[in-house]
C-alpha cells in the first residue's frame, strides 16, 4: 500500500521534467512586430497611398548589470511594404511613445536618412545595431502597446502607415 504514494509522486516529477516544444525566451533578445496600415496613421491615410500596408519586425539586443536592470540596447530592425503607387518613396522611420490613435514623440530613429524608393511599390529595408538609451527600453518591454512604429513617405512626411508594437 505504501508503494502506491511514492510511485504516484514518482511519475509526477517524472511528468514535470518532461522535454518542451518551447524554447524558453530570451529576456536580452526580445521581438516586436507592427502590422503597419495606413488606416492606423492619425490621420488615417486616405489617397492613392492609401492601398499600402507592411510589416515591421524589431529585434532589441539588450545588456544588463549583476541585478538585470539594462544598461544598454541596440535595435535591428526589418520592415517589409508592398501596395504602394509605383512613384512613393519612403523617407524615415520610427518608434514612437503613443496608444493607438494618439500621435507622439520619436523613442528610436531607425537612421534612414535618404530616400528609399519601392520598386513597383514594394521594398524593404533593414538597418541594425541602432543604439537608444536603456530607460526607453525597459518602458517599450513594460507597455508594448504604448508604442508605435511608423514609416513616412515624401507624400505623407507625418508618416504613411503605422502600427502599434506586439511583442512576440
Amino acid at each position: 500500500m505504501k508503494r502506491f504514494p511514492i510511485l504516484f509522486i514518482a511519475l509526477v516529477l517524472m511528468a514535470g521534467c518532461g522535454d518542451s516544444d518551447t524554447a524558453p525566451a530570451d529576456d536580452n533578445r526580445p521581438q516586436f512586430t507592427a502590422s503597419l496600415l495606413p488606416s492606423n496613421e492619425v490621420p488615417a491615410i486616405t489617397d492613392s497611398e492609401a492601398t499600402g500596408s507592411g510589416t515591421a519586425v524589431i529585434h532589441f539586443n539588450l545588456t544588463r548589470d549583476a541585478a538585470g536592470a539594462i544598461t544598454a540596447a541596440t535595435a535591428d530592425f526589418t520592415v517589409e511594404m508592398s501596395g504602394f503607387p509605383a512613384t512613393t518613396t519612403i523617407t524615415i522611420s520610427h518608434i514612437h511613445i503613443g496608444a493607438a490613435g494618439v500621435n507622439g514623440g520619436i523613442q528610436v530613429n531607425t537612421g534612414i536618412n535618404s530616400d528609399v524608393p519601392l520598386n513597383n511599390g514594394v521594398g524593404t529595408f533593414t538597418r541594425n545595431g541602432i543604439s537608444f538609451g536603456a530607460a526607453t527600453a525597459q518602458a517599450i518591454l513594460n507597455n508594448p502597446a504604448g508604442y508605435y512604429f511608423n514609416v513616412h513617405s515624401s507624400a505623407h512626411p507625418g508618416g504613411v502607415i503605422r502600427g502599434q508594437l506586439t511583442r512576440s
